[in-house]
């Protein structure tokens, strides 16, 4: 799993074996992008990946 963030825009995308994680942010509104925050859950050989919306 890959985590970023510069962007502030939130994603989950799997690139073959490669899971990217961008969670977006969750301080002050930036641009017209959603304050989000990502929940990562790791259980042995399965991760599951939520974007949480802060903010409607």
């Amino acid at each position: 799993m890959v985590v970023t963030g510069h962007s502030h825009k939130p994603l989950i995308e799997r690139r073959g074996a490669t899971l990217f994680v961008n969670p977006g942010s969750a301080g002050p509104r930036r641009f017209k992008l959603p304050v989000t925050l990502g929940i990562v859950l790791i259980d042995k050989d399965e991760v599951q990946v939520e974007i949480v919306r802060l903010v409607e």
